[in-house]
């Protein structure tokens, strides 16, 4: 078990893990702190995230089995121990982990007597499984059994009907959600006359992913989510703009001057380790300087104006907003 002492930053938000254990391989703890953070922000934080932990990412499982031994999914086979619905119920149980997408073929197929346990699964290259020893079924006797699988990646969970037959195999209720289960805390501080807080969250995961994993792709696909919002307003803003463009005019001789002049100062400010991100840009135009791969203020000095005016969502407005930034980093340099 690791644990780390808590120490907030006034300055900037951070987010660390302060507390991160393995209880078996599929049961995974992990415990992380944002901080510091306004009043009212770590609930809206914490709602979100787990909500996008616990149906937000995807996770890999057996979604069908076949036999031709299997007459019905509440019979018994001569031979095994268990019934076919706890056979069933005991590979909807195992945890498997992958990249793949869409659905793969596996297969079951082993002589009694013995224990069948998830190490007996023939899986596709992409797939692994988390624990090797869950079990399946005890065969009492010389029997052969073969069962062939679907494996699929997906998200949240599904129920199966009785009716959802095809080819004579069996659904299995699907859980994709790697997290088992998540948690939020808060913990309010008065700094100066400010009142903070700092927001605690709790994961448990089946071990197809870790705590820290989970975090970091619950948050990607959460941002995701709220990305065409951000399209959606600069559509809006081009719109207005292409209608009003007559009112707007670039000025590109001074920025063509004040670029010609930094360019001779480019080996005396060292431009080519000031990074973009140091600036205070905002972040559409950051993003767009970025797509660009324009990374440095060195690399942005050797684009001229109508190069960079043919940068996707790039308008007439911020073409002052880096003359500002520009002028700044002359000055400080």
């Amino acid at each position: 078990m690791v644990r780390e002492k808590i120490r907030v930053s006034t300055r900037t938000l951070k987010w660390k893990c302060v507390e991160s254990r393995a209880d078996s391989k599929r049961l995974y703890y992990g415990r992380f702190i944002l901080s510091p953070l306004m009043k009212g922000q770590a609930d809206t934080i914490g709602i979100a995230m787990r909500k996008a932990l616990l149906g937000e990412i995807e996770g890999t499982c057996i979604t069908r089995a076949k036999s031709e031994k299997i007459p019905h999914e509440y019979s018994t086979v001569v031979g095994i121990q268990e019934s076919v619905h706890e056979i069933l119920m005991n590979l909807k149980e195992i945890v498997l982990r992958s990249n793949l997408y869409g659905t793969r073929d596996a297969s079951i197929c082993v002589k009694g007597p013995g224990c069948v346990t998830a190490q007996d699964i023939i899986l596709p290259p992409s797939v692994e499984i988390v624990d090797n020893t869950q079990h399946i079924a005890n065969l009492t006797e010389p029997i052969n059994l073969c069962i062939e699988l679907k494996i699929e990646r997906n998200r949240g969970y599904r129920i199966q009907t009785p009716n959802n037959f095809q080819d004579a195999s069996y659904p299995i209720d699907a859980i994709f959600m790697p997290v088992r289960n998540a948690n939020h805390s808060i913990h309010s501080y008065v700094n100066g006359n400010e009142k903070q807080e700092i927001l605690f969250l709790e994961i448990w995961t089946n071990g197809s992913l870790t705590p820290k994993e989970a975090l970091h792709e619950a948050s990607r696909n959460l941002i995701d989510l709220f990305i065409p919002f951000l399209y959606a307003e600069e559509e809006k803003e081009n719109f207005h703009f292409k209608n009003n463009k007559q009112k707007v005019t670039l000025p590109l001789f001074t920025f063509h001057e004040k670029l010609a002049k930094l360019r001779k100062k480019k080996k005396e400010i060292a431009l080519k380790y000031i990074f973009i991100d140091q600036s205070e840009l905002p972040p559409r135009i950051y993003n767009c300087l970025k797509r660009s791969n324009i990374h440095t203020l060195f690399d942005l000095l050797n684009n001229s104006p109508d190069e960079l005016m043919k940068i996707k969502d790039f308008r007439i407005e911020d073409v002052k907003h880096i003359l500002d930034i520009l002028e700044m980093e002359k000055n400080f340099a």
